[in-house]
Parts: C-alpha cells; sequence; structure tokens
C-alpha cells in the first residue's frame, strides 16, 4: 500500500513537470528581468532594474521602467522634497535604455524568465495596462515603493499567488533597513552621514525578504530563486555591460570636521586664552544643532518621506539651541542639564538599537556638545552663588 502511494505522488510530480515544461508557447514573447549597476551620481547609488519583453510577432523589443519622472516639472524640487513627487511607468526601445547605461558606464545584466506562454502573455498585458496614462503614476518612496518593489508585485499581481519570489536573507541573520543603505553608502561619508540624521527609527525595522527586494541587487536574487507553480523560472543572470570598477572609499570628511570642530570647541572652553574661539564654537554649535532639529521636524511632520518620522535625532539636535544660542538670559542651567540627559538617552536608544546614530563620526560633536551644556551650567551655578553672596 505504501509503495503504491509513493508511485502515485511520482507519477502526479512527473505529470506536472511534463506538463509544464511541454506546454505549447505560442505567445512568441521573450521576457526578462534587467539589473544595472551602482553609478557615480547621488541617485545612481542603489543600481536600477526594469522589465524587458520581446515580441517576435510585432517586432518590438521594450523596456518597461517604473523608474521615470518628470525632472523638467516646475515644482519638482519641492515636490521631491515633500516627497510628493509622482514617478510612473514608461516603456520605450531597450537599445534606448542600454545606450543611457553604456554612456553612463553602468552594469547591465539580464536573467530571463522560462514561463508558459500564458504566464507571459498574462504578464504582457498587465504591464501594457499599467502603463496607460491613467494607470501608470504613483508616489515614489525609496524605502517602501519604488522601481524595485513594484516590479517584485508585478508577478504575483499578474500570475497570481502560483508564483512565488525566493527568499533572500539567510535564516540566521538580520538586517535593518539602516544598516543595508550604510553598506551602499560606503564611499561617500557625506551622504551617509547626512541620511543617517534625517531618517528616523522606522529604517532600524529588520527587514523580511520582501523588504529588502527595494534593492534591485536583492530584487534579482529574488527573482533567481522565484518559481511558477512549483518550477524554477529564472536563467542565471548574463553579463550584458561590463560596468566601471567600483570605485574605493576616501578620506571620512564627517569624521575629520566634527573633530576639528571638538577640539576647536572643548579647547576653547578648557584653556582661557582661547576663551573667545569657545565662545564662538558654542554659539555655532548650538546654533547648528538647533537648525538640524527644525529639519528634522520640518521632514517629520511636513513630507510625506515614512522614514523621515520618529527621529530621535531631537534628543540631542534640540530645536530651541537656536534660541539658546542667542540668548542672553543667564538662568539656563536646567536647561543645559535637560540637555546632558537628552544627550545619553539618544546614546541609550543606539545601543539598543532603537535608533541607531553615525556613532563614529558623531560622537566628537556629541562630546563638544556636552562640553557646552557643561560650561553653561556651570557658569549660571557660579553667578547665582555669586549673586547670594
Amino acid at each position: 500500500m505504501i509503495r503504491f502511494f509513493l508511485l502515485l505522488l511520482i507519477s502526479v510530480f512527473l505529470f506536472n513537470s511534463i506538463a509544464f515544461s511541454s506546454t505549447p508557447d505560442t505567445s512568441r514573447l521573450r521576457i526578462s528581468l534587467i539589473t544595472c549597476g551602482a553609478g557615480l551620481q547621488p541617485w545612481e547609488t542603489f543600481g536600477h532594474t526594469a522589465i524587458r519583453i520581446t515580441d517576435s510577432i510585432k517586432g518590438t523589443d521594450n523596456v518597461y521602467n517604473y523608474g521615470t519622472f518628470n525632472g523638467y516639472d516646475e515644482e519638482f524640487l519641492i515636490k521631491f522634497t515633500r516627497g510628493k513627487l509622482l514617478y510612473y511607468l514608461s516603456s520605450y526601445p531597450y537599445r534606448q535604455f542600454l545606450l543611457e547605461y553604456s554612456e553612463a558606464g553602468r552594469s547591465v545584466a539580464e536573467q530571463e524568465l522560462r514561463l508558459p506562454g500564458a504566464a507571459k502573455q498574462a504578464l504582457y498585458e498587465y504591464l501594457d495596462w499599467n502603463a496607460l496614462e491613467e494607470n501608470r503614476y504613483y508616489k515614489y518612496d525609496f524605502f517602501y515603493d519604488n522601481c524595485a518593489t513594484r516590479i517584485r508585485d508585478v508577478f504575483s499581481r499578474a500570475l497570481g499567488k502560483q508564483f512565488q519570489v525566493g527568499d533572500v536573507l539567510p535564516e540566521e541573520r538580520t538586517l535593518s533597513f539602516r544598516e543595508i543603505i550604510n553598506q551602499y553608502f560606503y564611499r561617500v561619508h557625506w551622504q551617509r552621514f547626512g541620511v543617517n540624521i534625517l531618517l528616523g527609527s522606522k529604517i532600524d525595522k529588520i527587514m523580511t525578504d520582501a523588504e529588502i527586494m527595494f534593492l534591485p541587487d536583492y530584487l534579482q536574487e529574488g527573482i533567481l530563486k522565484s518559481s511558477y507553480k512549483g518550477q524554477k523560472v529564472s536563467s542565471d543572470p548574463v553579463t550584458i555591460l561590463p560596468g566601471f570598477e567600483a570605485p574605493k572609499a576616501g578620506l571620512n570628511g564627517p569624521f575629520f570636521l566634527m573633530l576639528f570642530i571638538a577640539l576647536l570647541t572643548i579647547g576653547g572652553l578648557c584653556f582661557k586664552k582661547f576663551s573667545k574661539v569657545g565662545s564662538v564654537m558654542s554659539f555655532l554649535v548650538l546654533l547648528l544643532t538647533g537648525l538640524i532639529g527644525c529639519f528634522i521636524i520640518v521632514m517629520w511632520l511636513g513630507t510625506d518621506h515614512q522614514a523621515c518620522q520618529n527621529n530621535f535625532n531631537l534628543l540631542w539636535a534640540l530645536p530651541t539651541n537656536v534660541i539658546i544660542a542667542f540668548s542672553s538670559k543667564k538662568n539656563k542651567d536646567k536647561y543645559s542639564l535637560i540637555g546632558i540627559l537628552l544627550i545619553f538617552v539618544s546614546l541609550l536608544l543606539h545601543l539598543l538599537q532603537i535608533q541607531q546614530l553615525p556613532i563614529f563620526e558623531l560622537s566628537p560633536f556629541l562630546l563638544s556638545l556636552l562640553f557646552i551644556y557643561g560650561m553653561i551650567y556651570r557658569k549660571n551655578k557660579t553667578n547665582k552663588f555669586d549673586g547670594n553672596v
């Protein structure tokens, strides 16, 4: 009896495999995923992805690209800053797409999807429908709704649950959004430093397999491991354009600037002959932290960027420091104690991995801020004591 059921299961498996592979493909379509390497421009740091469809009946060879936007819009910068910029799906000749990346010196890899004819046709029809003027636009979000996540979701929307994207994260490894983007920012220290200050605690969340596919490299791997009706469908990626050799990381500018600020500030506050330097640096550091805090609030509350929400960098970048920098009032001892306490709270949140700080670059700056608050407290206590004598 057991032997009978085993033979039955094997027969069903073989039948499904033969049926899947032997179904005649009358669509005359060739569908592949295109993955492009990183470039030198800031917006090219994370690569790009698109879908290529060749229709031998119509004689077309087009790329479907979810990463297009109108850069000539009069309000482009405002919309981009506020997170209200609309991206859209465009379709244009593959040779034009390839020429753009060839001129930019960026790599291009292609992996063909060996789907049945009916599945190819369904995917083709979905993309054509999605490229219509009334359907093509979407509000771009770097982490949650971009050119890669759109393509990740295209397959399930067009083919249903029978198409399964593969897992790309090892079971024992956990990664947050912040950790992964910092790996891509390895050579552009200023961008990494600025992004880590402006993006809040939401990007310290541990990613799922689906979420990490907001990056084209991981989408490529997920599609490589994908299946349709239980059968693997993706070929191995083939390099079409090799691209340039990735440059090495340069000098860590933010760290050395923060270190320079700390030396001037602490030295000026500790040595009387440099007291004027200490006063100037205290004013500048307080003003700078206050302005950063104001900008964080604007990005948090005044934009649609989800990643800018819940930003606990406000604990050390107090917006009220703008007022304190210009204030001549002497009763600031309580304020300085609160400032010191909040810096330690932000460091605690970093240790607990609630919100990671760019700790290597930021440490000298936070140390100088602690010295400033400590000097404010000391002066105010001294003035109060002298006033009571």
